[in-house]
């Protein structure tokens, strides 16, 4: 019986699997939306068991995303498509992405953006970057959030604050873990910081290259993540 000289390439197929998936997952966030519209706002029960739903959801599609862009990286170094973009858009998307799951913890969320500022970035990494950020600091929060972006000696700044406990002295730490470091037991925490600084090393403009940078304090009390992109 004649075999196949050529062994399945796993981690390809698995690309593409993941890449159904996040296609089924996406479907699946905007039936919650949907939903979420269509839903009384005097029930607060279903209101938070769609914010659940919303706030898993999410973090499934991120970590779906980041399975891409490491095998993407493994392959040929993180791709990544700079374009000039106004950082107004890239907030708008966010919080468009995100105004369902606000709604039904009611939660508040001040933002402070400079919208007139446009800055050379791939746009679609730094919202799923951000995206992954604000989700986590919506579920540790207790009510309110702080989102703003300005301008810092030549580099584009973004930064999430909340009002939750602050980031735990291991996740700080994490924050500075190669991929060589990673324990996967310390699971979802350390991956997503490790690709959120990945894409942030992946922005480079004259020598310099963008950071992410972490703390607790801030003017909500809380966490408070920033990234920084020349």
């Amino acid at each position: 019986m004649p075999t196949s000289s050529k062994l399945i390439d796993f981690s390809s197929v698995l690309a593409a699997g993941v890449h159904d998936m996040k296609n089924s997952l996406c479907l699946l966030l905007q039936s919650i939306e949907n939903l979420s519209l269509m839903m009384p706002e005097a029930n607060p029960q279903i209101s938070e068991n769609l914010a659940s739903l919303q706030y898993e959801a999410f973090r499934l599609n991120t970590g779906l995303m980041q399975l891409l862009s490491l095998y993407r990286a493994e392959k040929q170094n993180l791709p990544i498509s700079v374009d000039e973009h106004y950082v107004g858009d890239i907030v708008d998307d966010l919080l468009a992405t995100n105004e369902g799951y606000v709604a039904n913890k009611k939660m508040q969320l001040e933002v402070d953006v400079e919208e007139d500022i446009a800055w050379y970035l791939d746009a679609d990494l730094i919202n799923v970057l951000l995206n992954d950020i604000l989700i986590n600091a919506m579920r540790y929060s207790k009510q309110r959030l702080k989102l703003s972006t300005f301008e810092d000696e030549g580099y584009l700044c973004f930064r999430i604050e909340d009002d939750g406990p602050g980031y735990p002295e291991s996740m700080l730490q994490a924050g500075n873990c190669t991929m060589h470091e990673f324990d996967i037991a310390s699971g979802r925490t350390g991956l997503g910081l490790f690709f959120a600084r990945m894409i942030a090393q992946a922005h480079n403009n004259n020598g310099r290259q963008g950071s992410i940078h972490m703390e607790n304090g801030g003017v909500l009390g809380g966490s408070v993540f920033t990234l920084r992109l020349p």
